[in-house]
Order: structure tokens, then sequence, then C-alpha cells
């Protein structure tokens, strides 16, 4: 039977072969930039300059509001429940509800809410994680395929490209392409499809309970906590689980 692997493998416990590894994106392989530094960029391009003190009481706002890639709203007001609810199946219903909710903080920033969400969709407005690309080019290295498999409204891949990372990446199974959000199973198995993978011998890495919703397609799961943004994320467990020689 599938499992949701620990750190701490047992040295009795026989080894699963791993053909690939699928991996989760915000929270395992990268994080958001820090809250004042997006407000205080998103700011700038809309040609205002906030010192730190205006840019944290705001950027706190903002997050309590709904911020991609932080916590959940507070509250999502009636009139952005629809596309709340589609935010990780359709672009444009993404772009709405993060928008939204982001206007509904009051600011005197022309046009805050949109430069807020075009950080979003820049490579400077995220931060891989320190041992992302060793863990991702040992596994190339290796032979084994890797896919990324993530619950989100945009296209990730120029975020890859900017960060050189797109050649150790076979294949890209995003919710808003798929029509498919984690947990649901046919989301890792269209993943574990497209590198022709048999899921009894797939590893899928992430960082919430959604990720481990891979065990019901077949695939064995490795829930890491997601570290601060540039910190190491303990992802050298994927090697050791999946037989590298770099672990």
């Amino acid at each position: 039977m599938p499992d949701v692997a620990s750190t701490d493998h047992p040295p009795h416990r026989p080894r699963r072969e791993v053909d690939a590894v699928l991996f989760d994106f915000h929270g395992t392989l990268a994080q958001v930039e820090d809250p004042v530094t997006w407000v205080v960029a998103a700011a700038r391009a809309c040609g205002r300059e906030l010192d730190r003190g205006q840019a944290t009481v705001l950027a706190d706002r903002l997050v309590t509001a709904g911020r991609a890639g932080g916590p959940l709203p507070h509250r999502v007001p009636p009139h952005l429940a629809e596309h709340w609810a589609d935010r990780d199946l359709y672009a444009q219903s993404h772009r709405a509800a993060y928008t939204g909710l982001a206007a509904t903080v009051s600011t005197d920033v022309e046009g805050l809410a949109d430069a807020l969400y075009e950080r979003l969709l820049a490579p400077d407005g995220w931060l891989p994680y320190a041992d992302t690309e060793s863990t991702l080019r040992t596994l190339h290295e290796a032979g084994i395929k890797v896919a990324v498999v993530s619950n989100v409204g945009f296209d990730i891949r120029p975020l890859f490209d900017a960060w050189g990372l797109s050649p150790l990446i076979d294949a890209f199974a995003l919710s808003y392409e798929v029509g498919r959000t984690k947990p649901d199973p046919a989301i890792f198995l269209r993943a574990c499809g497209m590198v022709r993978a048999d899921p009894e011998r797939t590893l899928m890495v992430g960082d919430t309970p959604a990720d481990a919703g891979a065990v019901a397609a077949g695939c064995a799961a490795l829930v890491l906590p997601a570290a601060e943004p540039g910190r190491p994320n303990g992802l050298e467990a994927t090697l050791a689980l999946a037989g590298c020689s770099g672990a």
C-alpha cells in the first residue's frame, strides 16, 4: 500500500523503487517574497515610494485580506466567492480573486492591486529554496523523471525559465490546465502520465495534506513543512527516498 513517508526512514523497511518524483511548487520548491518587499516593489511600480513603516502596516492588512502564496483570507466578500472557489481552475478567476481581495484594503496608491498581482507572475516575486536546484539536478542526473504538480491559476513555467531550472523539469501538471486540483487523484495521475511513470513507482513531495492526496492515486508521499524564503527546505530527504547517490 502507498504511504506517507516521514523524513526518518526506518533501516529495516524495504526501499520503494522510484522512477519519478512529483513536486508541489509553492512551499516546496519556492516561496513568495517577504510581504513588505512585495508591497514596496508593487508601490514603486505604481510610481510611489513607501517607507518601511508605511509598507509594513499596509502589508499586514493585505496579507490578512488574502495574498496568493500567503495564509487563507480572513474573509472572502460575497462578490468574490465564485472567483475564490474557481481560483485554481481558471486564470481569470485567480486574478479576479486576488486583485479583488487586495482592493478591499484602502490605500492611496493608484493601481496597487494589479501591481501586487503582477509581482506574483514575476520571477523576482519568488525565492527558490536554497536546496531546490541541487535536489532537482541530482534527480535529473540520476535519470529520475521530475514533474511539478501545482494548484495554481497562472503559468509558472516562465519562473523556472528565469531561474535556469526548466531543463531539470520534465513536465508541469498545473491545476488550471488540467482542470483538477489537489487532492483529487486525477491531477497526480495526469502528472504520472506526462512522465510515463507508474504511480506505484512515483513519489510526491509537498507541504500540505492536499499533496498527500497522491496516496489515493497510488503514489508514495513525503510532506515537508515549508521553510522561510531562501532557506533550505529539507529536500535532501527526497534524494534519500529516491535512492540517489547524491543523498
